[in-house]
C-alpha cells in the first residue's frame, strides 16, 4: 500500500523558487497508474518554465518530465502493466502535479508508459523519454509535427543515398537524432559537435563530426559541401540560429530543417523559398499534445522493444547525490550551459 503523503520538489508560485516540501500521494484514475519514482532526469525545460513561467498554469507545481520507476497502483480498465513493473515515461505537469516527476509518486498514463528492459537501470531508462520524443517528432511524424520520414516506425522503410546534418550533435536531443537517423539508413550523418566527442558520437552513427571549437556557423555550409554536397534533412538539437541558417542553405530542394526552436523568418528568403520547396518545422516532444498523440502511442508501443533491440541506446549519465535537494543546482548547470553529452540524473 502507497504512503499518503510524498516529498516533492515543488515550485509554489509562477516564476518562484523551488522548495522542497511534502504533498499527498494521487490515486490513479481510469487509465493511469502510479509510479514510485526510483529516477528522474534534468532538463533545461524545467529552468525555463521557472524563470519565464509558460506551460503551466496550474500552482503549486511538480515539474520534472522524464521518469523511470515502480508500477505501485493501477487504475479502472488498466491491462497492460502490473503492480511492480519496471517502467519509464514522459510526464505531463501542465495538467497538474500530481503528474509531475519531481515526487516520490507521480501519476502516468499508460498509453505513454514502457517496461524497461531487464538489461538497462532506472537510471538509463529516465534518460530517454523527453529527448528522444523532440527527436522522434520532429524525424518520424507526419507535418505538421515532422518531416515524415517514418510516423509508422516501419522498420523497412530506409534512406539509403541520402544526408542529414545534426547541429547540436552532443546534446541529447542530437544524441537521439543520429540514432534515428542511423536506423534509417542515412549514408551521410554529420554531427556539429565538440570533437571530444567524436569517438562517442560515431559509435552511435555519425558519419563525420565536424568541430563546432575549429569550424564556425559561418563556415559550416561549406564544410558539409566538402563533405556530400547538400543534406536532405538538419536537425538543430540546441536552438542555434546560426546553426539553422548554415543548415537551411545546406539542404537539397525540398529538403526540411527541424529544430527545438525554429526561427526562420532570420534566413528563408522568402521570394525563392516557394521554388525551391524547403520546409522549416519546430519540433515539440511531447506525446501528449494533440497533434502528436497518435505518434505518441506509436513511439510508445515500440520504445521496450528499440531499446531492447539495441536500436536505440539511452544516454551516458552523471548521477547527483542527494535526492531532491540536488535539483536545482543540476539545473543551474544546465542552465550555464557546462553539461555536455551527457544526462544529469537524481535518484530517489
Amino acid at each position: 500500500m502507497s504512503p499518503t503523503e510524498q516529498n516533492a520538489l515543488i515550485l509554489p508560485v509562477k516564476q518562484g523558487n523551488f522548495v522542497v516540501s511534502t504533498r499527498p500521494v494521487p490515486s490513479p484514475k481510469v487509465g493511469e497508474i502510479l509510479i514510485k519514482v526510483k529516477a528522474v532526469s534534468l532538463n533545461p525545460i524545467d529552468s525555463t518554465i521557472q524563470t519565464v513561467g509558460y506551460m503551466v498554469e496550474k500552482y503549486p507545481a511538480v515539474l520534472g518530465m522524464d521518469v523511470a520507476g515502480e508500477v505501485a497502483s493501477i487504475g479502472e480498465g488498466v491491462e497492460s502493466f502490473s503492480k511492480g513493473d519496471r517502467v519509464f515515461f514522459q510526464t505531463n505537469p501542465p495538467i497538474g502535479p500530481d503528474y509531475g516527476g519531481y515526487q516520490e509518486y507521480a501519476l502516468a498514463m499508460v498509453e505513454t508508459v514502457a517496461k524497461i528492459p531487464e538489461k538497462f537501470t532506472y537510471s538509463q531508462a529516465a534518460t530517454v523519454p523527453l529527448t528522444l520524443t523532440t527527436a522522434a517528432v520532429g524525424l518520424f511524424a507526419d507535418a505538421p509535427s515532422g518531416a515524415g520520414l517514418n510516423p509508422t516506425w516501419d522498420p523497412k522503410v530506409q534512406y539509403i543515398g541520402h544526408s542529414a546534418l545534426v547541429v547540436g550533435g552532443s546534446s541529447s536531443v542530437g544524441i537521439f537524432a543520429i540514432q534515428l537517423l542511423k536506423s534509417l539508413g542515412f549514408t551521410h550523418i554529420i554531427a556539429y559537435a565538440s570533437a571530444t566527442h567524436t569517438e562517442y558520437l560515431k559509435s552511435l552513427g555519425a558519419t563525420t563530426v565536424i568541430d563546432r571549437n575549429k569550424v564556425p556557423a559561418s563556415d559550416l555550409t561549406a564544410a558539409v559541401a566538402q563533405i556530400c554536397g547538400q543534406v536532405n534533412i538538419v536537425y538543430d538539437a540546441v536552438f542555434s540560429s546560426e546553426g539553422q541558417a548554415a543548415g537551411y542553405e545546406a539542404l537539397v530542394d525540398n529538403g526540411h530543417l527541424l529544430s527545438v526552436r525554429a526561427t526562420p523568418d532570420a534566413y528563408v528568403p522568402k521570394d525563392v523559398d516557394d521554388v525551391r520547396g524547403r520546409k522549416v518545422t519546430t519540433a515539440y516532444g511531447s506525446p501528449h499534445m494533440p497533434n502528436n498523440k497518435v505518434f505518441g502511442k506509436i513511439l510508445y508501443k515500440k520504445l521496450g522493444g528499440l531499446l531492447e533491440k539495441g536500436t536505440i541506446v539511452p544516454l551516458r549519465i552523471e548521477e547527483l547525490p542527494g535526492g531532491l535537494e540536488s535539483i536545482v543546482g543540476g539545473l543551474d548547470r544546465l542552465k550555464a550551459k557546462s553539461v555536455s553529452g551527457k544526462k544529469l540524473i537524481v535518484s530517489l
